[in-house]
């Protein structure tokens, strides 16, 4: 596998695992490809992969009313995937959308599952995972309940200011709950 290198990294950035969980867990993950606007996962499906992010940029959201919350982008070299859906194995509220042609890598949850169970290393690697994703999902909870606008928007710049050329702007507005016409006035207000 020609990203095996980037998926060791990326584990272990997460925590350390010793070699053989690595290379095992290094094994079945396999290329996927999806064009720009694929939904990846639908509302309503079991998320059955988890995934790596080689290339492109993808989004979760989730239909209300005439709307699209946006509620989590992901790209390289960020892990992907309907998280709560994969984990519970029940039908996701969210989809999982390519907002520009993408390359992945995905594992599908059973192989997942039994390398968690040969391995003690992966699985405390899968805790420590989510223990991460559920410490960013409570600050970001945090921020949406009690930050102004201007405030979501520094916050969004400060933490990630790559993502204005990355993602598209009417994307990032509803990912702070802003609507585009904010956005773009705060955009052109405040030094970036």
């Amino acid at each position: 596998m020609q990203y095996k290198e980037l998926l060791k990294k990326q584990l272990n950035s997460i925590c350390a695992i010793d070699d053989n969980a690595v290379d095992a867990l290094s094994e079945p993950w396999v290329e996927v490809r999806f064009g720009r606007k694929q939904l990846i996962t639908k509302s309503g499906e079991v998320e059955k992969y988890l995934y790596l992010v080689i290339d492109g940029v993808q989004r979760a959201f989730f239909e209300y009313q005439d709307k699209e919350p946006t509620i989590v982008f992901s790209y390289t070299p960020s892990f992907s995937g309907i998280i709560d859906s994969f984990f519970t194995q029940t039908p996701s509220r969210f989809n999982l959308e390519a907002i520009t042609s993408s390359t992945l890598l995905r594992i599908h949850y059973n192989e997942l599952q039994e390398l968690m169970n040969k391995h003690r290393s992966i699985e405390t690697w899968v805790r420590h995972a989510l223990s991460y994703v559920l410490k960013g999902t409570l600050e970001r909870q945090a921020e949406l309940m009690a930050y102004s606008a201007e405030e979501k928007f520094t916050t969004l710049l400060r933490r990630s200011p790559h993502v204005l050329n990355l993602i598209p702007h009417k994307y990032l507005a509803s990912y702070i709950g802003l609507d585009p016409a904010t956005f773009s006035k705060l955009l052109g207000s405040i030094k970036i």
